[in-house]
Order: C-alpha cells, then sequence, then structure tokens
C-alpha cells in the first residue's frame, strides 16, 4: 500500500483525512487548546486563520507527495485534535505526531488515534520501524509510547536547542519495529479470544 486508508478507526477514536472544509473546526480547536500546545509546538505561537488555511493546504499536498498523511482525530463526531504518519526519519521509517485538545487529554484517546496509525503505518509498503519524537520535558508524549510498546532507544541534544517555550532540548526517541508490532498484535488478539 502507498498511502494510508483516509479513515481510520480504533475503540473511542476516528481518524479522517484533513480537508479544507475542516478550517473553522481547526482554527476554532487551536485557538482553544493554545495554552495547552504552546509550550510544546513553536507553530502555536504564531496562531491564526491564515495559518490554519495553509496548514491544511499544506496537507493536502504533502499527502499527495506521500510525505504526510495528516488526520483529523474525532470522537462522538468533534474534532478534537491532529495526528498524522511523517516521512522524515529515512528510508524504512514513519514518525508520529498527535497532539489534543486540553478537554479530551487523560482518557487515553491519544493512545487510541497512536495505534491506529501504527497500525496502518506497518501496512505501508517498505515500513519497518515507527518512531515518536519528543522533549524529555514531555512525557505524556512518551507514556503514550510507552502504553504502545515502543522502546526508547536514544536521548539526544537538540542541535537547535529548545524550540518551543516548556522544552529542555533533549530529544527522545522512541521506536517499535514491525515485528514487535506483529507479536503486540499476535499477543493481544490471543488475550482477546
Amino acid at each position: 500500500m502507498e498511502e494510508p486508508a483516509e479513515s481510520l478507526s480504533s475503540d473511542q477514536v476516528e481518524l479522517r483525512r484533513w480537508r479544507m472544509s475542516d478550517l473553522d473546526a481547526l482554527e476554532r480547536l487551536v485557538y482553544e487548546s493554545l495554552d495547552h500546545l504552546a509550550p510544546w509546538m513553536p507553530w502555536a505561537a504564531d496562531h491564526g486563520r491564515q495559518q490554519t488555511s495553509d496548514f491544511l493546504a499544506r496537507s493536502q499536498a504533502e499527502w499527495e507527495a506521500r510525505q504526510v498523511f495528516g488526520f483529523a482525530i474525532t470522537s462522538d463526531a468533534a474534532v478534537i485534535g491532529s495526528c498524522g504518519l511523517f516521512r522524515r526519519i529515512g528510508a524504512g521509517g514513519l514518525d508520529i505526531g498527535y497532539w489534543l485538545h486540553p478537554h479530551w487529554t487523560g482518557r487515553g484517546l491519544a493512545t487510541m488515534a497512536t495505534a491506529a496509525l501504527v497500525g496502518q503505518g506497518f501496512q505501508l509498503a517498505g515500513i519497518d520501524r515507527i518512531e515518536i519524537h519528543h522533549d524529555a520535558a514531555n512525557p505524556a508524549s512518551g507514556a503514550i509510547a510507552l502504553r504502545l510498546g515502543f522502546t526508547e532507544i536514544e536521548r539526544t541534544r537538540a542541535p537547535e536547542g529548545p524550540v518551543a517555550p516548556g522544552e529542555v532540548g533533549i530529544n527522545v526517541v522512541w521506536r517499535m519495529t514491525a515485528d514487535q508490532w506483529k507479536a503486540r498484535t499476535a499477543e493481544h488478539a490471543e488475550r482477546a479470544s
């Protein structure tokens, strides 16, 4: 498979490809989440309608180029966050990014969305590893990786230093291989039967 399905589901969340018609919903979502996002996401400092529109246009172009597969995270038909699969860690790899509106955090929804991305990512041609990268000062992102069975493989000083106010400039990298995912999926299927 060259690209993921345009919609995915995992327990209580649905993921669907971002569309230009999401402009109002995404603008409201980011605006309501600014205090939550600003410590970790440099782009949150310069948020506005034009930046949101540019993001959606870029999402379309990057999907077509098969470089980034961006999804709206929804629950009960409400757009509650954003996530994506990114081809920026070299051949055979994808990395995952995610964020939720603060009202929806602490319920396991980001973990569910990330699990859907991992499952879909390993169905793409040539993918043998998926990574999650985050700043060491953001342990919530690492907790998602840990819950899903990722292995922390390194901590390195970010060459550019901290790029957002909450960061300390230490990159934490978690990795899941295709073989690990298959074993984990088989184990969960066995437990369910």
